[in-house]
């Protein structure tokens, strides 16, 4: 089983075999997340999708408190090495790892990636975690692509974590198919409501993902669940 945290935005802790996995923190801006004590987290790895800010604000500051490492593209690794983080390890597209908790792969999204300066951020990607515990996909900022397919003749997925907020990435009717694509039944939905672009009506959002057979889980800034 694996243990979520939600603490707004895209920004996930994940429990894996008892190492702590933070993605795409996008605290210390998001006027939802102020309640959040940021610098009481200490992940072991901080994973990061792609380059905006929406995504890196707090990868820094937190990699520095926590000692975390970093797991991302090659560009976004080698930005933040400039910044004095070490602890990294960079991946691209196709491209997996083994740590201590299980096994990431680097796989494609369909979305742009600039770092806050400016700089290239790379192609923006997703992950998927195997492990004993459980197997997901963290998708982070992507349209509907076939490629997911792909992910679903390799992994035997458990759940999916998809933007659901439109304008910018999927809204729920193509992250519906996404897990169609995918192979599971069970949606965890991130980057919705943080701004107006992307404000939905959630449980209106429920029920178009229980009347295709989808469970969506939208949850509470805070608030921890386990599958």
């Amino acid at each position: 089983m694996i243990e979520l945290t939600y603490f707004g935005h895209s920004t996930f802790l994940m429990g894996v075999n008892g190492k702590k996995i933070l993605f795409d923190p996008f605290i210390s801006p998001n006027s939802l997340a102020k309640e959040v004590a940021i610098d009481d987290l200490r992940p072991d790895y901080l994973l990061v999708s792609h380059g905006h800010e929406d995504h890196v604000a707090d990868v820094e500051r937190i990699a520095k408190n926590s000692g975390a490492m970093l797991v991302s593209n090659f560009e976004i690794v080698s930005w933040f090495q400039e910044k004095g983080i070490r602890n990294a390890h960079p991946l691209n597209h196709g491209g997996a790892v083994n740590f201590d908790f299980g096994r990431v792969k680097y796989v494609n999204a369909i979305h742009s990636s600039t770092m806050p300066d400016g700089a290239s951020g790379g192609n923006p990607g997703g992950f998927v975690v195997e492990s004993d515990a459980g197997t997901f996909y963290y998708a982070g900022d992507t349209a509907l692509t076939y490629d997911m397919k792909l992910i679903a003749d390799s992994f035997a997925i458990d759940f999916a974590v998809l933007p659901i907020g439109d304008n910018f990435t999927m809204g729920i009717e193509d992250a519906i198919k996404a897990a169609d694509f995918v192979g599971t039944e069970t949606i965890v939905g991130m980057h919705y409501d943080t701004f107006p672009y992307i404000t939905i009506d959630k449980e209106a959002a429920r029920q178009v993902a229980r009347d295709a057979g989808k469970e969506l889980i939208v949850l509470q800034l805070g608030e921890s669940i386990t599958l």
